[in-house]
């Protein structure tokens, strides 16, 4: 089923003029600008949306996109897409703002699906890349959405996600995804140079009483010597990475801590949602 594209602006809703099969190649017709991305849970209810909502007025103060975002209206207007569009299940939705036109905003749906059960039950495996960096990494901007594929298309048959290594060796973060190694008993995670995940502050919260968290990325160097390993996304919760460059993390299978903060993480997540 193909996605479900409007463009909002101050006269509501109205058709763009191209259609897309998903969100994926909806993101070749967008402009530059910012963005975010999430899903629903039973159909019409979101985590932490207003926390979306404040990444994105705060990527477009970081842009210099003069941005004004009427909450009430546009959580109205996609709960009244989600209901028209026929899905019946839950969705996962983007919302782009163009940095010429920051008085509208392209709304894109398509039906959500998630992880495959395999992925959290076998863990996955990664590379890492030093050949491209993002230009504003605590900006969430088309510009990056775009110029990412070029590693996107690159990664070879069964990878899952690269994770950006600094001029200095740091660990960052995977394309659209925040990245986290237990070290030395501690989990880490970049504090800085990276995009703030709103997965990433559900784990900062849960991770209490579990693991002690230092915000500081680990070096390439560090990983044969990791114990653990996981990416987050809002679409995706927790992803264990058990091997990264072809180096087993830990004993090469899904470790006993990521597993625990999965099941907090998913916890916290039944007790928060919000109707849209």
């Amino acid at each position: 089923m193909p996605t479900y594209i409007q463009r909002l602006t101050s006269n509501g809703l109205e058709n763009v003029d191209y259609t897309a099969d998903n969100l994926k190649s909806a993101a070749e017709h967008e402009p530059d600008g910012i963005y975010t991305v999430t899903n629903t849970y039973n159909v019409t209810q979101t985590l932490m949306f207003d926390a979306h909502l404040d990444r994105l007025e705060d990527s477009a103060r970081r842009e210099n996109i003069p941005f004004t975002l009427n909450r009430k209206r546009l959580k109205s207007t996609l709960r009244q897409m989600i209901l028209y569009s026929g899905f019946d299940a839950d969705i996962r939705f983007r919302i782009t703002v163009p940095r010429d036109k920051a008085d509208q905003m392209i709304l894109t749906i398509e039906p959500f699906r998630p992880p495959d059960h395999i992925l959290i039950e076998n863990g996955t495996c990664c590379i890492t890349s030093s050949s491209l960096a993002r230009h504003n990494p605590a900006a969430k901007t088309t510009g990056w959405m775009h110029d990412r594929q070029s590693l996107e298309q690159a990664m070879p048959a069964g990878i899952y996600d690269t994770f950006l290594v600094s001029p200095d060796g740091l660990l960052l973060e995977g394309l659209a995804s925040n990245f986290y190694a237990i070290l030395n008993g501690e989990l880490r995670t970049a504090g800085e140079g990276v995009l703030p995940g709103i997965a990433q502050k559900i784990v900062f919260e849960i991770c209490q009483g579990i693991i002690p968290l230092r915000k500081e990325a680990v070096y390439v160097d560090d990983i044969p010597h990791l114990s653990e390993a996981f990416l987050t996304s809002s679409s995706r919760g927790i992803i264990p990475v058990v091997e990264i460059d072809g180096f087993p993390i830990g004993d090469g299978t899904v470790g006993r801590k990521t597993l625990e903060l999965r099941r907090a993480y998913t916890a916290w997540v039944q007790d928060h949602l919000e109707e849209l």
